[in-house]
């Protein structure tokens, strides 16, 4: 017996956010804005016969630090108690994007693992059930807090209310013509390092706190863009190097912002065209998460 399936996952950039603990972890999470990218992961799982073995591996590579996808197998397990002892699962996540830089990465790989090994396993789950699986992967391991959702659905999103998507609720921006996201990435941050600092949580809810109702009586992207460059300057995430990057961005396109949480600039543009040279170049992806393989 084989079977395989893949999915493609896009990646996505938040602009700002505030969050929202719980002890629950479906309630837990964050409220904010973020456009989703053409550009993401994509995750081929494949369920042959063998003897409960695990293979992850990224871009056909075994990556200790990937500790996300193993921890959504474990999930599924706890939760559906499969029967894997005569199976061998084998787990391929591709991206051409940086890890730890603000694209989401994580949530993407979550969410590969829960949309394919489930259906491969013959457990049958909502659309939004599988997300909650990615979900809880990422809060247990404090990579993220609202990639999840937005990167199910694409486009701009506006996350409304926090928790799983189960229960969680989100609204879009409609951009009424193309628009080009243009990266470029520095270096990393660990999410695990903000998200887990009480100082910073509480920089970033004291002024991520009254954005999004700002972005909701003024549904745009320039709206958007300018509403997460305020987001970053007042919670003095921005360093100098990338302060700069944003400078330049901003004479040459819509406006521009850090990724949050990477160390990495990102604009938005009617065009393609900038001057700053080795720059990630997509656009604003529409369709949200979508199989690549009949089912």
């Amino acid at each position: 017996m084989i079977d395989r399936l893949k999915v493609f996952v896009p990646a996505h950039i938040t602009g700002f956010f505030e969050i929202f603990q719980n002890t629950d972890p479906v309630l837990k999470g964050s409220r904010g804005a973020g456009i989703a990218l053409d550009e993401g992961v994509v995750t081929e799982t494949v369920v042959e016969d063998g003897c409960d073995r695990v293979v992850i591996t990224i871009n056909g590579k075994e990556n200790a630090l990937n500790t996300i996808s193993r921890r959504a197998v474990e999930i599924i397990r706890e939760r559906y108690s499969p029967d894997l002892s005569n199976v061998d699962i084998h787990i391929n996540h591709e991206t051409s994007l940086p890890i730890s830089a603000g694209f989401g990465t994580s949530a993407g790989f979550a969410l590969g693992v829960s949309f394919t090994l489930p259906r491969l396993l013959g457990i049958n789950l909502s659309f939004n059930e599988a997300g909650e699986i990615a979900h809880l992967t990422e809060l247990s391991e404090s990579s993220g807090l609202g990639d999840v959702i937005s990167e199910m659905h694409g486009g701009c999103v506006l996350r409304l209310l926090e928790g799983s998507p189960v229960r969680a609720r989100i609204d879009k921006i409609l951009p009424d013509k193309t628009v080009y996201v243009i990266s470029k990435t520095l270096s990393s941050i660990n999410t695990r390092d903000v998200i887990e600092d009480p100082v910073q949580v509480n920089m970033i809810n004291s002024n991520g706190h009254e954005l999004l109702n700002m972005l909701r009586s003024n549904p745009c992207i320039e709206n958007f863009i300018a509403l997460s460059r305020k987001f970053s300057v007042e919670t003095k995430l921005v360093n100098p190097e990338l302060n700069e990057l944003l400078d330049i961005f901003d004479d040459e396109t819509i406006g521009s912002s850090m990724a949050m949480l990477g160390n990495t600039a990102f604009a938005l543009s009617y065009t393609p065209d900038v001057s700053i040279e080795d720059c990630l170049i997509t656009k604003i992806n529409r369709t949200g998460i979508k199989y690549l393989k009949k089912i």
